[in-house]
């Protein structure tokens, strides 16, 4: 795939690792359909921001906790672009949940968002996808990998995240590619200390936290790799290399 000329569908691309994503695909070229939920003011900047990059946006509601939104916000990009050519699913939900106090609401909407969302966009897109010989890029979590006192809900979707892009991958195969990026510490949770970033960063073996252009940059480099599906690309200084 080139980027240049192609249709992006990103979600949560109002603000976070998803602007980011947004600007680096339409700085290669790409038309960028910005989805949001509640943050309209941060999607109309990331729209006014890609513009001035030279490229086109618009920016599209969707509550990604309605299981039937997934059908209606592609076929309303498709129905504006003409197209989609990949799908960035980055929307999520990062809520602190404390082992013991966790209900079974809050359980089935991080699962809702993170892990089933993806599956009925994917399978939403597919004949639009496949049409253009397009791919997929998933946002998965370190969190998934290095379980994290707090975001035992968060953490075990993103590591089902990996599994369902391995299974997207053989599903939608040969026409259409699946992958997905595992981001290390990139944005920390609300009320983190500053001793925890710093220990963070000191135990990671590149001795950073990573940033939401490095996250960016992983999905433009899966989005364009013609023979690469399958994969979760770490993209987290090398924690998982420690294991």
């Amino acid at each position: 795939m080139t980027l240049d000329g192609a249709v992006a569908l990103v979600t949560g691309a109002g603000k976070r690792v998803g602007r980011a994503i947004a600007l680096a695909l339409a700085q290669r070229g790409a038309r960028v359909a910005v989805h949001y939920n509640g943050s309209a003011a941060g999607a109309a900047e990331t729209v006014r921001m890609i513009a001035a990059a030279g490229s086109t946006a618009h920016a599209v509601q969707a509550s990604l906790l309605d299981a039937d939104a997934a059908r209606q916000l592609v076929d309303g990009v498709v129905s504006r672009f003409g197209q989609i050519d990949l799908l960035v699913n980055s929307a999520a939900s990062m809520t602190r949940t404390p082992f013991g106090a966790v209900t079974a609401a809050e359980w089935d909407e991080i699962f809702a968002l993170n892990l089933r969302a993806p599956f009925f966009l994917a399978q939403a897109a597919a004949t639009a996808l496949t049409a253009r010989d397009g791919a997929i890029v998933n946002i998965a979590d370190h969190m998934g990998d290095e379980p994290t006192a707090g975001f035992l809900p968060h953490g075990v979707s993103k590591s089902a995240v990996v599994a369902l892009t391995r299974h997207l991958a053989i599903a939608m195969a040969p026409r259409v590619r699946v992958n997905a990026v595992i981001p290390g510490a990139v944005l920390m949770p609300e009320g983190v200390s500053a001793a925890f970033v710093a220990a963070f960063a000191e135990t990671t073996p590149l001795r950073r936290l990573g940033t939401p252009e490095d996250v960016a940059g992983a999905v433009v480099y899966l989005a364009e790799a013609p023979y690469v599906t399958g994969e979760a690309l770490h993209v987290d200084g090398g924690r998982h290399a420690r294991s």
